[in-house]
């Protein structure tokens, strides 16, 4: 598996080949800014190695702990963490939960100390408004979050393939005849006592 420093390097070099396909098939600066932003965030900060101790865990500073339970739960490199589509869902669903926790907490917060008046229907109804409004957006976002896992798991599974294909080639060679060198020991000798 790459280092997370290699892990970054390929977010960064290949976050303007992203954006010039992006662009290119869009034509769009708004939905190319959208999608290159979730690729970076995913590629540095939200990426499948959130199952473990890594550097995109660390960047979370100091909230960093909201990732310790999908780290007890999610096995390392399993289909949940480094599947296709799937990872990626999951840990919005778990970000997402996390989120509207904090957004319950400031909720009752804002309605206690101000007296702000918020009903589930109305925030349903933003969200919905905002899915239809935004479509295009909001698949950019997807699309580049997405983009930005992949890149770390094509990224793991070509590296660990190349490591077992060299670890193979160097097996099947015939081993290297060299000079055999004895260690020959020195005598000891005996201390004279006068």
């Amino acid at each position: 598996m790459p280092s997370g420093r290699t892990h970054d390097r390929i977010t960064l070099w290949s976050l303007p080949v992203i954006a010039g396909i992006a662009f290119g098939q869009t034509q769009s600066g708004n939905i190319t800014l959208i999608l290159s932003g979730a690729y970076l965030f995913s590629g540095l900060m939200f990426g499948p190695d959130l199952d473990l101790y890594s550097r995109q865990y660390q960047r979370w500073g100091c909230v960093r702990w909201i990732w310790i339970p999908y780290q007890k739960t999610v096995k390392h490199r399993s289909i949940l963490s480094h599947g296709f589509a799937i990872g990626t869902i999951l840990r919005l669903v778990y970000l997402a939960i996390w989120l509207s926790i904090l957004g319950l907490f400031l909720l009752g917060i804002a309605q206690f100390v101000w007296n702000v008046g918020w009903h589930w229907q109305t925030l349903w109804e933003m969200m919905k408004r905002s899915l239809t409004q935004y479509t295009a957006a909001w698949i950019a976002f997807y699309f580049g979050l997405e983009l930005g896992a992949m890149s770390h798991v094509i990224s793991d599974w070509s590296h660990s393939t190349y490591k077992r294909l060299h670890k193979k080639q160097s097996s099947n060679l015939p081993a290297r005849r060299g000079k055999i060198v004895k260690k020959i020991k020195s005598p000891t000798r005996k201390k004279i006592r006068f």
